[in-house]
C-alpha cells in the first residue's frame, strides 16, 4: 500500500470514527414518555389514605415487584413502583409522596432512562431535584438511595437496557456521592453482581427483573443494614 494510499484509508477511517462517537452523542431521547398504567396508578396511589410514619418503597417495575409489606414484615411500607418509569415520572408524582410526610422513602430509579438514552447527566440532575423537593416538603423524612442493580444480558430479553454498563457504574458513582447531602446510600449493586459482572442468574426471570430469591437478598441487605429501624 502506498503512502498516498494509507493516508487515505486514515482519513476514512477518521471520519466514520467521527460519524459515530456524533451519532452517538445526539442519541434521541423523550422526557415526557410515561408508562400506560402510570395515571391509573398514580390516581390510585393518591386515593390511598395517609398514614403516619410510612415507609415509602418508589421507583419501577423493580421496585413494583414485591410486596414490601410482607417481604419485610413491615405493616406501614407502601409500594409506590411503576412498571416502565424514568426519573421525569417520579418527579412528577412526588407531590404525593412528600404530601403523606412519611418516616422513610427508599429510591430506585434510572434504568429505564438508561435504556431511554436520556443523558446520564439529566438523570443525576433530577436525583438531585428528588432530594431537594423532599427535603423541602417533608423535613423530617429520611431519604435512602439505592444504587442501580447490574444486568445480565445473557437472557437477550431487555435488549434496550444491555450493553449500556458504563451507565449504571458512572451513575452508581455519583449516586454513592450524593451520601454529602445528608442522604443514605444503600449499594444494593454488588449485593447482586456475578464474576463476570452480570446481575446473578438465580437472582433473576429475564436479566432485569427479580424473583422471589432476588427479593430475599434486597430485604437481607436492608436488615443487616439496620435501614428499617
Amino acid at each position: 500500500m502506498t503512502i498516498k494510499n494509507r493516508f487515505f484509508v486514515l482519513v476514512v477511517l477518521s471520519a466514520l470514527l467521527w460519524f459515530n462517537n456524533a451519532n452517538a452523542q445526539t442519541l434521541s431521547y423523550d422526557t415526557t414518555y410515561r408508562p400506560g398504567k402510570y395515571k391509573e396508578l398514580v390516581q390510585k396511589f393518591n386515593e390511598e389514605p395517609i398514614a403516619k410514619k410510612d415507609y415509602i418503597f418508589l421507583g419501577n417495575s423493580i421496585t413494583a415487584g414485591t410486596d414490601w409489606s410482607k417481604l419485610l414484615n413491615l405493616p406501614q411500607a407502601k409500594n409506590r413502583g411503576i412498571s416502565g418509569d424514568i426519573t421525569f415520572g417520579v418527579l412528577e408524582r412526588l407531590q404525593e409522596v412528600i404530601d403523606r410526610k412519611p418516616a422513610k422513602v427508599f429510591i430506585l430509579i434510572g434504568i429505564n432512562d438508561i435504556s431511554r438514552n436520556i443523558p446520564d447527566s439529566l438523570i443525576l440532575r433530577n436525583y438531585k431535584k428528588m432530594i431537594q423537593r423532599i427535603r423541602e416538603g417533608s423535613k423530617k423524612t429520611q431519604i435512602y438511595f439505592y444504587t442501580m442493580l447490574p444486568v445480565n444480558a445473557s437472557f437477550e430479553k431487555f435488549k434496550n437496557h444491555y450493553g449500556k454498563d458504563e451507565h449504571i457504574l458512572y451513575l452508581n458513582d455519583e449516586i454513592r456521592k450524593l451520601a454529602a447531602k445528608n442522604v443514605t446510600i444503600i449499594d444494593l449493586y454488588p449485593h447482586f453482581l456475578d464474576e463476570q459482572k452480570r446481575l446473578k442468574a438465580e437472582l433473576t426471570k429475564d436479566g432485569l427483573h427479580l424473583i422471589p430469591a432476588g427479593y430475599q437478598v434486597w430485604a437481607e441487605v436492608l436488615n443487616k443494614g439496620g435501614y428499617l429501624k
